[in-house]
C-alpha cells in the first residue's frame, strides 16, 4: 500500500483506457478494501484486455460468463455488468470530448487541506455533480463517494494530509 501511495495515488494518468481502468476499479472496490483490488489489479488488467474501451464494450455473454468464473478478480455480477455498460457509455462520450475531459471538467477551484485523517472528505460538491453527470450519460456504479475516490486517485483533488511528502506532488495543486 505504501508503494501505491508513494508512486501512483493522486498522480494524473493519460488516456481513455487509463481513466476507464481507474473508474472500473473504483466501482469494483465499492464495499471492499482497496488492498483487495490492488492485489487483484494485474488479473483485472489481463481479463479486461488492458481496459481498452472498445474491447470491453464488445464483450458478449460468453466473455461475461468467463469474467464471473475467474476467481482472480472480484466476481460480482452487478459490477461486471456495470463495467460493460460503462464501456459502452464511454464510447458515446467521445463525441463530447471523452471520459478524461469530462472527469477533469469537475476539478474544483480548491483542493481540501486535511491535517488529520478524520478531516479527509469522502464526497464533495464536485463528486456529487460528476456522479450525476455520469449517470445522466448512462454510466452506473458511479456514486458520489466512488467518484470522489476516483478524483483522489487521478489527482483531481489532493487529499494527502498537510505535511505528507506526497502533498502537491501531482503537479496539479502545486
Amino acid at each position: 500500500m505504501r508503494d501505491y501511495h508513494d508512486t501512483e495515488w493522486g498522480i494524473p494518468v493519460d488516456g481513455e483506457a487509463a481513466v476507464f481502468e481507474r473508474l472500473t476499479l473504483e466501482a469494483f472496490q465499492s464495499g471492499l478494501s482497496w488492498s483487495t483490488i490492488l492485489t487483484k489489479r494485474p488479473a483485472f488488467r489481463e481479463v479486461y484486455d488492458g481496459f481498452d474501451v472498445d474491447t470491453v464494450a464488445a464483450y458478449d455473454g460468453a466473455k461475461r460468463a468467463a469474467l464471473l468464473a475467474d476467481a482472480r478478480i472480484v466476481r460480482n455480477r452487478a459490477k461486471v455488468d456495470a463495467s460493460i455498460t460503462n464501456a459502452r457509455a464511454v464510447q458515446r462520450l467521445r463525441d463530447d470530448g471523452g471520459l478524461e475531459h469530462l472527469v477533469w471538467s469537475f476539478r474544483p477551484d480548491e483542493t481540501p487541506a486535511p491535517v488529520v485523517a478524520a478531516e479527509v472528505p469522502t464526497t464533495s460538491p464536485e463528486s456529487v455533480a460528476l456522479s450525476k453527470e455520469l449517470k445522466r450519460r448512462g454510466l452506473v456504479f458511479v456514486g458520489p463517494t466512488t467518484m470522489h475516490a476516483l478524483m483522489e486517485a487521478l489527482g483531481i483533488v489532493d487529499t494527502h494530509l498537510v505535511g505528507c511528502h506526497r502533498r502537491g506532488s501531482s503537479g496539479v495543486w502545486s
